[in-house]
């Protein structure tokens, strides 16, 4: 299962099917979301026994990148593949006082507006938590790889490929 889809508690029961204690939930948590670190192998407060079980029960599967756009304003648009095939839209926009990520809710779209080419793929389905957060991590991968240091986006929004409020 992919790693994202998991909540606190979610953890807390992996952990406890694999024979650990409950607490490894809030260091796996810590390594993830405080250090942004995927590499189960550097979970070095973890052993190597279970970091090893880790690897074979949790993936860290991000969306794969098919397209990339950059504006002169330093607006960002890619196109992403999630692992069935479906397309998504993540764009990133820097602004003076915040850098706001719009992302993908749904693949596809059900409103079948007659201005908007999405309407023409036609509504696939809603995305899981983990495609959402994946939207996030790599977005933040590529723009702390651009920019070391400077990638905290400071803003998320819901958009497009899909009316998210339907």
């Amino acid at each position: 299962m992919n790693f994202f889809d998991y909540d606190r508690e979610g953890l807390e029961e992996l952990f406890l099917k694999l024979e650990e204690p409950s607490f490894r939930a809030r260091q796996v948590l810590q390594w993830m979301y405080h250090r942004r670190v995927t590499d189960i192998g550097a979970m070095t407060d973890l052993s190597l026994a279970l970091r090893r079980r880790l690897k074979q029960s949790v993936s860290f599967e991000l969306p794969v990148i098919t397209q990339e756009q950059e504006s002169i304003d330093g607006t960002r648009k890619w196109l992403l593949q999630l692992a069935d095939g479906n397309g998504i839209e993540t764009v990133f926009i820097p602004e003076e006082n915040r850098k706001t990520l719009c992302v993908s809710s749904q693949a596809g779209c059900a409103l079948n507006c007659a201005f908007c080419a999405t309407a023409r793929l036609g509504f696939s389905r809603n995305l899981t938590a983990a495609e959402i957060i994946g939207q996030l991590w790599l977005a933040e991968q590529i723009l702390n790889k651009d920019q070391p240091g400077s990638s905290r986006i400071t803003n998320v929004v819901m958009m497009g490929m899909g009316e998210p409020l339907l």
